[in-house]
């Protein structure tokens, strides 16, 4: 699919850099004309207007001439002949003299006669003895050659540089297909493992829904583990699609941030309270630490599920005895949040890996809980405030994560 989309660039790319060149050769080539016959045509229009101004036929003598075999100006008789300068029959001129009458007057033209060229400007004249022709001409041989020199460079050079914008056109639709195919692959990704994560639920209900099925008289406290396993796996389905939802939401930044004023200070203390029984239940700590009061500019109930994200991943991984703690403090340009807990810690190669969507540290897959969203949302959460979350940790010792988000923030 994306060798085909590769190849529909390229050739777009291809039409663009050839008209483009096109374009370009074709307005240097005028250009250059233009330039090189101004003199011609100016020495031209020159002697027009002398004549017209009652001078001499090109103010100079009859048969002078300029450059090249032609005489600057002839003198051709009613019956369309030359009649001056007299020349001999087998006069190059005169040998050739149809093709020198003009086809147009008072304005230049361009006369090819067996390999010379020449630029002409003619006008007729009423005498007493009929109409005459009086034609001021040059040869442009010089001109003419410069001209057809450039052309070929032109052609030869916009040939060269169709070859080097198929090249290059192939090249730049491969570095503009890398973030669509990458986005792709992690789309694709995404939704073998969002497949995965929904399948696993999906599957214990159905095996438990199964064997109550096979035992309709029987009664709920006897199928008491049943239901649990039931309910239990209904609320992480549960938990699971809500988390797809708000990251497909991120996705299309349609998940809305409410941005205002509050103490995060107390918004710490809120989160212990609300964990402290599950915390004592389990035989672990939870405390918060904030020296001074803490204004935060942002979304509450967003830091609030960030909070909570990261407080559940401690839980997670503290054992009995263990402890929990949340800070934040502040300085001149930063509010720092910090949740840390004494558990089991992460492996080191683990670290740059827990922020990918559906990735669960090693060690806790056996328990087979949560869904890998958790820290996705955690980021994002922070990106939209425009901080910086960092993660140390040392197994079996501590884990730190430290968000730092700027007090002073841009305006989205």
């Amino acid at each position: 699919m994306f060798q085909k989309t590769r190849l529909q660039l390229t050739l777009l790319n291809s039409i663009v850099f050839i008209v483009l060149i096109a374009i370009l050769s074709r307005t240097i080539y005028f250009y250059t004309e233009d330039q090189i016959y101004k003199d011609v045509n100016d020495s031209l229009e020159q002697d027009y207007r002398d004549f017209n101004n009652g001078g001499m036929p090109g103010g100079r003598p009859q048969g002078e001439f300029l450059l090249g075999p032609g005489p600057s100006v002839i003198v051709w008789g009613p019956d369309d002949t030359i009649i001056e300068p007299r020349l001999s029959v087998d006069h190059f001129f005169k040998v050739n003299e149809q093709q020198f009458y003009p086809e147009k007057f008072d304005e230049i033209e361009e006369i090819s006669v067996n390999g010379p060229t020449y630029r002409a400007l003619s006008t007729k004249v009423d005498t007493e003895y009929g109409e005459m022709t009086i034609q001021f001409i040059r040869n442009v041989d010089t001109e003419k050659e410069m001209l057809d020199r450039l052309l070929l460079i032109l052609f030869v050079g916009g040939g060269i540089g169709s070859l080097v914008a198929v090249g290059a056109g192939y090249l730049l639709a491969g570095r503009a297909l890398i973030p669509i195919k990458k986005s792709w692959d992690q789309q694709q990704q995404f939704v073998s493992d969002a497949s995965h994560e929904i399948r696993t639920p999906l599957a214990v209900i159905q095996s438990r829904a199964d064997l109550l099925f096979q035992s309709p008289n029987a009664t709920i406290e006897e199928k008491a583990v049943d239901i649990s396993i039931i309910s239990k796996e209904v609320r992480r389905l549960n938990k699971l699609v809500n988390g797809l939802l708000t990251l497909t939401r991120t996705d299309s930044n349609q998940m809305e941030v409410k941005k205002s004023n509050f103490f995060l200070d107390d918004l710490l203390i809120d989160i212990v309270e609300q964990y402290t029984d599950i915390a004592s239940f389990q035989e672990k700590s939870i405390i918060s630490h904030a020296p001074e009061q803490v204004v935060f500019h942002g979304d509450k109930e967003r830091i609030h599920q960030l909070l909570v994200i990261l407080v559940d991943n401690a839980m997670k991984f503290t054992e009995e005895g263990g402890e929990i703690t949340l800070s934040c403090i502040k300085n001149a340009s930063s509010i720092i949040l910090t949740v840390e807990d004494n558990g089991k810690g992460i492996p080191q190669e683990e670290l740059p890996l827990i922020f990918n969507r559906f990735y669960q540290v090693e060690q806790s897959r056996s328990a087979n809980e949560g869904s890998g969203l958790g820290l996705s949302i955690a980021k994002w959460i922070v990106n939209t405030h425009q901080g910086n979350i960092k993660v140390t940790s040392e197994q079996n010792e501590r884990t730190r994560f430290e968000i730092t988000f700027p007090r002073n923030q841009r305006k989205n």
